[in-house]
């Protein structure tokens, strides 16, 4: 029964190559880069084994730590978590338990990340050579190791496969892994000024992390290359009994998934709440305004903006120094970033825009509509992030110039936004897609409509900046106020000029729209 588990696991990976040329030059692309980094972490292995020997335990504990906790989040951050042999599909089968377990464990190591932690730890095992006992416990604990990396990641999938199962677990997981890339820069950059400020760190973290379930196996090659054999026992038991832990807690979820399969649940929902239709009038233009609201708060392709922006304020803020110029800037980002937000709008309908087509929607109550929805959130947060870090800063005196120039974006973008929107469709993600998944066709036309568009903004809006800039140089506070001036009388006849001109576009090219976003299905 293995043996066929494992069977079909290359079988499914062969197939789901044959699906897709652009899936299978992908996988070749990742697996050619995980060669190179496989190369390169194996002659990083074989040197490490020249340095002494605190050096090597430190490296390899701290590193070896990192491998499987990436084994363990991983698979949950990242949408894409291999169910290739999801044990849902198992349901039907009598498939003794352990033999399930078996199989599902090694058809784990079956792909590019088990492969290479697999030789990246067998290869570490040239790292001890100089140490014969230390070289053959780190064969026996590296193998434990690996199998604690595939066991780890499948309990955590098992126990949440039923979160998988939901939109809505997809939809924010995708956001949340997000985040962290937000300030991967930011993180880099601390944890590398804590290792140049006190050299001492990364024995001590290593030190700690030896005597936990991440760490142990790893540590346990060190102590007996020291002399130390009991503390090398106590952590391979560590590890060992960490793995027989996980062993019990995957068998019994993997029962209770077995019994109780995801799609069997069912959500049932009250009704009579029509939610933002409710607080709309009932009008074409407030129907689409309630309905773009509704997917700016449960769309995570719309939503996924929103989440970026607070982060993007703390982004300033530290890069700034918490006193920078960077940070005073945060409200004309955030108007730039929000205004060009509903460029895309119509393709993020896909074949939902056919309601607009079939009702007889007109080009200016579409085009107004979304706007609206779009000035709900986005005009109070441009002036809350306008205003705050001038307050923070203690820049008051130059919150006319900043509001006149995140006003004049805000509203000049939002124009723009919406005759872009009606004249210019292209691929992105399909509804129930990560929001940050880059679709199938995505090509020159993308590109070029996202920068010329900025770029025609920015020229749009060039009073206001060129006032903003003649305030900075001259310190004149008449620039300021000339800025909101230009701002909110510029920016709205820009707007008006952008709602009307994409509702032209719109009432004659409603059916081209709708055969160009439902082309991408």
């Amino acid at each position: 029964m293995v043996a066929d588990l494992l069977r079909l696991k290359l079988l499914l990976l062969r197939n789901s190559l044959k699906r897709s040329t652009g899936q299978l030059i992908g996988v070749i692309l990742g697996g050619l880069y995980g060669l190179g980094l496989l190369v390169l972490l194996m002659i990083g292995l074989v040197l490490l084994g020249t340095a002494e020997l605190e050096v090597i335990r430190t490296v390899l504990v701290i590193g070896g730590s990192a491998a499987v906790l990436g084994w363990i989040i991983i698979p949950i951050a990242a949408t894409g978590i291999d169910m290739t042999l999801d044990p849902a599909r198992f349901v039907t089968f009598a498939i003794p338990m352990r033999q399930l377990l078996a199989g599902l464990v090694l058809g784990g190591l079956v792909g590019i990340p088990g492969v290479v932690t697999l030789i990246a730890t067998l290869t570490q095992v040239i790292t001890w050579i100089r140490y014969p006992a230390a070289a053959l416990t780190a064969l026996v604990c590296g193998l434990v190791a690996v199998l604690l990396c595939v066991v780890a990641s499948r309990l955590v999938t098992t126990a949440v496969s039923s979160m998988t199962g939901s939109r809505r677990f997809k939809d924010v997981n995708g956001i949340v892994a997000f985040i962290p890339l937000i300030f991967l820069g930011p993180i880099i950059g601390g944890v590398t000024a804590g290792f140049q400020s006190s050299p001492g760190f990364a024995v001590t973290l290593a030190d700690v992390l030896a005597w936990t379930p991440l760490g142990a196996l790893w540590a346990a090659p060190a102590d007996v290359a020291a002399g130390y054999f009991g503390p090398a026992i106590l952590k391979f038991l560590i590890g060992t009994a960490t793995l027989v832990l996980f062993l019990v807690l995957w068998s019994r979820s993997l029962t209770h998934a077995l019994v109780t399969p995801p799609y069997n649940a069912v959500t049932k929902r009250a009704g009579g709440n029509l939610g933002w239709f409710s607080r709309f009038p009932a009008t074409p233009t407030g129907a689409i305004a309630a309905r773009a609201l509704t997917y700016w708060l449960r769309d995570p392709r719309y939503s996924a903006s929103l989440v970026v922006i607070p982060f993007l304020a703390v982004l300033l803020y530290f890069s700034g120094g918490g006193s920078g110029t960077a940070f005073a800037f945060l409200g004309p980002l955030t108007a730039f970033l929000l205004a060009w937000s509903i460029s895309a709008d119509i393709s993020y309908d896909n074949t939902a825009f056919s309601l607009h087509v079939s009702t007889g929607v007109r080009g200016y109550d579409d085009r107004l509509g979304r706007a609206v929805a779009l000035m709900v959130f986005s005009l109070p947060v441009t002036l809350v992030f306008t205003v705050v870090p001038l307050l923070v800063t203690g820049r008051t005196e130059d919150l006319p110039v900043m509001l006149g120039l995140s006003l004049g974006l805000l509203l000049t973008g939002a124009g723009l936004s919406s005759v872009v929107s009606a004249r210019y469709t292209y691929n992105v993600p399909l509804p129930g897609e990560s929001a940050f998944k880059t679709p199938p066709g995505t090509n020159f036309t993308m590109f070029a409509v996202q920068f010329i568009g900025w770029f025609v903004m920015l020229l749009l809006a060039l009073p206001e900046i060129v006032l903003t800039i003649l305030y900075f140089v001259t310190g004149d506070a008449l620039f300021g106020w000339l800025t909101v001036v230009v701002g909110l009388v510029l920016g709205s006849v820009l707007f008006v000029v952008g709602i009307r001109t994409g509702g032209r576009w719109y009432d004659r090219r409603a059916p081209e729209l709708l055969l160009a976003v439902s082309a991408n299905r």
